[in-house]
C-alpha cells in the first residue's frame, strides 16, 4: 500500500510535477487566435460587400472563352462592359483556372492568398517579434485574421483578384535584398547548393520582374532600385519581365499584339475613373469635379509632384536604414499616381500600419532606457543628463500608435461605400462636404502616408554603408 501524506498518495505525486504552464500558454494563444479570427469575420460582414468572387467570374470567363479558340481580348462578361484587361502572361498564368468551376477557381485564389499574406506578415514581423521576444507563430496567426479583414484585403478575396499574390512576389524581393546585406550569415551554412542560393539573395528582382509581367503598375519598383543603385536587382527585375514578357509575345503573338497596340490604352474596359472603389489621385480629382473623366493636366501636373515626394522619401528611408518603409512608400506612390486604384489594390497599407505601430513601440521604449532625473550623469561631451518631465516616456511614441490605430480603423470600416455615388445620375456632393470627404477618405490617406509615413533609422536595413554602421549607435536609442 502506498504511503499517505494528508489525503494524496505518493502515487499522485509524480503527477503533480507534471509543469502546466506551456500547456496552458498555448490553449490560451490558440484560444485568442480563435477569438481574434471570429472578430474578424464578424467585421468582414458588417464592413464588407456581398461578395461572389466578381472578378473572377470575369478572368474564369475569359480563360475558357479563350481555350474554347476564341480572341482572348473580346471576351465580355455577361451582364456586364467587362472584359479581360491583363497582359496576355496574366492569362497564361490564369489558364489552369479553367479546369475548376468558378467557385473552385475562387476559393483556391482565396487560399493562396490567405497563405501568402500569412508568408509576408511572418517576414516582416520577424524582425520585430525577435527584438521584442513574441513568439512569432502566435504573431502572425492573430496579425493575419486582423490583416484580412481590412478593405483592401476583404475586397481581394471576396472579387477574387491578384492583389495579395503580388504583394508577395515583390515583397520577397524585400527579404532577399536583407538576405544579399547580411551575405555569410546563413547562406554558407546551408546544406544544400539550393538553399545557398536562396539565402543569398542573388535572386532578389525576380518578383518584382513577375508581378511587372502581370501588371504594370510595379514597374516603378524597378525605377527605385535604379534610382538607390541597386543595380543587379533592378537588372534581373527588367530582364525577368522583358524575358517573360518576349517569350509569352512569340507564344501567343497575336494576342500580345493586341494588348500592347489597343487594349493597353482603351482605360474605358475597367472604369470610369470617378466611380467610388478607384481611390487614385486621377478618382479624387474626378470626383472632386464632379466628372466622369478626370481633368488630365491638372492630374498629370499632381502626380509629377506625388512621385517625386514618395520616391524622395523612400530614398531617405533607404538611407537610413529601413527597406521595409521605402517599399511601402513606393507601393504607396504608385497606388496614388495610377489613374486606376480600385480599393482592393491598396495593400500597401498594411506594412503602412506595421511600420507605424513598430515606429510607437521602438519610441516608447527607448524613452524607458533614458537615465533617471538629476542622477548627476554625463553624458560623451560633459552635458549633464536629465530625465525629460514625467508625462514625456508617457507620451513618447503616441502619435504613431494613434496613427496605426487610425489608420486601421477607417479601412476597416472603409466609409467610402455608404456614400457611394455614380454619375450622371448622382452628384458625388451628394451629401455635401462630409460626404465627399467619406467618399474619397481612403485617398487622402495615402496622399498623407506619401507625405508622412515615417521611418525608423536602422531598423530594417538592406544594406550596410560606412553611414549607417556611424549612425547605427545613434538610431538604437531614437
Amino acid at each position: 500500500m502506498p504511503t499517505t501524506v494528508g489525503r494524496r498518495t505518493d502515487r499522485l505525486a509524480p503527477a503533480s510535477r507534471v509543469p502546466r504552464g506551456v500547456d496552458r500558454r498555448i490553449v490560451v494563444r490558440v484560444g485568442v487566435v480563435a477569438a481574434v479570427s471570429y472578430a474578424a469575420w464578424l467585421a468582414v460582414g458588417a464592413f464588407g460587400r456581398p461578395y461572389n468572387f466578381f472578378d473572377m467570374k470575369i478572368y474564369h470567363g475569359a480563360v475558357l472563352w479563350w481555350a474554347g479558340g476564341n480572341e482572348l481580348y473580346d471576351f465580355v462578361a455577361p451582364s456586364t462592359t467587362l472584359g479581360f484587361t491583363y497582359p496576355p502572361f496574366a492569362a497564361l498564368v490564369m489558364l489552369p483556372m479553367s479546369w475548376l468551376p468558378v467557385d473552385g477557381a475562387g476559393f483556391v485564389n482565396a487560399l493562396a492568398s490567405i497563405a501568402a499574406l500569412a508568408v509576408v506578415l511572418a517576414a516582416l514581423l520577424r524582425p520585430i517579434v525577435d527584438r521584442l521576444g513574441w513568439p512569432l507563430w502566435f504573431t502572425v496567426a492573430v496579425a493575419t485574421p486582423v490583416a484580412l479583414a481590412i478593405e483592401p484585403s476583404r475586397e481581394t478575396l471576396g472579387y477574387g483578384q491578384v492583389n495579395l499574390l503580388l504583394f508577395a512576389l515583390i515583397m520577397a524581393d524585400l527579404v532577399g535584398l536583407r538576405w544579399r546585406a547580411k551575405r555569410g550569415t546563413h547562406h554558407e551554412t546551408a546544406d544544400s547548393p539550393l538553399a545557398r542560393f536562396v539565402y543569398s539573395g542573388a535572386w532578389a528582382g525576380v518578383g518584382i520582374g513577375l508581378a511587372t509581367a502581370v501588371k504594370l503598375t510595379p514597374a516603378l519598383f524597378v525605377f527605385y532600385l535604379m534610382l538607390t543603385r541597386q543595380w543587379r536587382a533592378a537588372m534581373i527585375a527588367t530582364g525577368t519581365a522583358v524575358g517573360v514578357t518576349l517569350g509569352t509575345f512569340g507564344v501567343l503573338g497575336a494576342e500580345s499584339r493586341a494588348y500592347f497596340t489597343s487594349v493597353l490604352w482603351q482605360t474605358e474596359r475597367v472604369g470610369a475613373a470617378d466611380m467610388t472603389a478607384n481611390q487614385s489621385l486621377a478618382g479624387l480629382l474626378a470626383r472632386l469635379y464632379d466628372s466622369i473623366e478626370t481633368p488630365g493636366l491638372l492630374w498629370l501636373a499632381f502626380s509629377v509632384l506625388v512621385l517625386a515626394l514618395g520616391l524622395s522619401r523612400a530614398l531617405s528611408a533607404r538611407a537610413d536604414g529601413d527597406e521595409l518603409t521605402a517599399f511601402t512608400l513606393v507601393g504607396l506612390t504608385a497606388n496614388v499616381i495610377s489613374p486606376i486604384s480600385w480599393s482592393h489594390h491598396l495593400v500597401w497599407v498594411i506594412p503602412a500600419i506595421i511600420v507605424l505601430a513598430d515606429a510607437a513601440v521602438r519610441r516608447r521604449d527607448a524613452s524607458r532606457r533614458l537615465p533617471p532625473r538629476g542622477n548627476g550623469m554625463l553624458s560623451a561631451n560633459g552635458v549633464p543628463t536629465l530625465r525629460p518631465p514625467i508625462w514625456y516616456p508617457t507620451l513618447t511614441g503616441l502619435r504613431h500608435g494613434v496613427g496605426a490605430l487610425g489608420l486601421y480603423l477607417l479601412f476597416l470600416i472603409s466609409p467610402i461605400w455608404p456614400y457611394e455615388h455614380q454619375l450622371p445620375e448622382v452628384s458625388h456632393y451628394q451629401d455635401g462636404l462630409f460626404g465627399a470627404l467619406m467618399e474619397n477618405s481612403l485617398a487622402i490617406a495615402l496622399i498623407v502616408l506619401v507625405a508622412a509615413l515615417p521611418w525608423r533609422p536602422g531598423a530594417e536595413p538592406a544594406f550596410y554603408p560606412d553611414r549607417l554602421a556611424r549612425t547605427a549607435p545613434l538610431a538604437a536609442r531614437r
